[in-house]
């Protein structure tokens, strides 16, 4: 493995999205939830038939990244590097670390307040069991998704794979309350597992299904999580509207606000 400030064009990463990433909260010279990114890619490379990631060169240059950013966001990418014949992996594979110190979403800040207006998108998720809950260099999808949330009138969308199952958001995981039993999408065949989800996974119990977007119109409360924002109340989807009180009062009763 190689920690490298820039990758070549022959670089795997670049020509077919060979390599995977992680993108962390730093609070005060802290990268948040740390262990969790670091199975994370821990996972993506045993998955991905990377070589084994050694965190005892990573870990040191993330701290001297960090140190004295009071709020950021750290992005680590890793690709396979050069090598082998065309989509054939090289015999002996080199991978290469990427790290970016980025500015904090300003937006984010005040979500928690505001809420989300979703949408529907019309862009699906294609199942591929190989790569589900992986976040991997390859997101054309989202682009797709993206593009077609620039021309909506909401915050975000609703993402559902090829058989009409609700999956995710454009930016995070999505999480509905019905009676007192807590929900989230399954995610064998698609979509991302999110960091923040795993940490909320280890304090409390939430459920895996399958639904439709109609049955997510039936739920008390739904809200949308990441690593970057925590939880986010879902005020709106399409014309179905939730108190997000609701979902105030379920994050201060887990100790899910600071």
């Amino acid at each position: 493995m190689q920690i490298v400030s820039s990758v070549s064009a022959a670089d795997r990463g670049l020509a077919y999205g060979d390599g995977f990433f992680t993108t962390a909260k730093i609070e005060f010279d802290a990268v948040i939830d740390w262990p969790l990114h670091k199975a994370r890619l821990d996972e993506c490379a045993a998955r991905l038939f990377f070589p084994t990631l050694d965190f005892s060169l990573i870990e040191p240059e993330v701290q001297r990244l960090i140190a004295g950013t009071p709020l950021g966001v750290l992005k680590i990418m890793v690709t396979r590097g050069s090598g082998g014949r065309g989509y054939s992996l090289p015999a002996h594979a080199n991978p290469h670390l990427l790290m970016q110190l980025l500015p904090f979403p300003e937006h984010y800040l005040s979500l928690r307040d505001s809420g989300l207006k979703l949408g529907i998108s019309s862009v699906k998720l294609a199942p591929q069991p190989l790569l589900a809950g992986l976040k991997t260099l390859n997101r054309l999808e989202q682009v797709f998704v993206k593009q077609e949330l620039d021309l909506l009138p909401f915050d975000d969308v609703v993402v559902c794979d090829n058989n009409g199952m609700v999956v995710e958001t454009s930016i995070g995981n999505l999480i509905w309350i019905k009676g007192s039993r807590v929900f989230t999408s399954a995610l064998d065949l698609c979509g991302i597992k999110g960091v923040y989800l795993q940490s909320l996974k280890s304090k409390m119990d939430i459920s895996e299904a399958r639904i439709t977007h109609e049955v997510l119109l039936n739920a008390d409360a739904v809200f949308v999580c990441n690593s970057l924002m925590g939880v986010v109340p879902v005020y709106v989807i399409q014309h179905k509207v939730w108190d997000k009180n609701i979902v105030t009062r379920f994050a201060l009763e887990h100790g899910l606000y600071d």
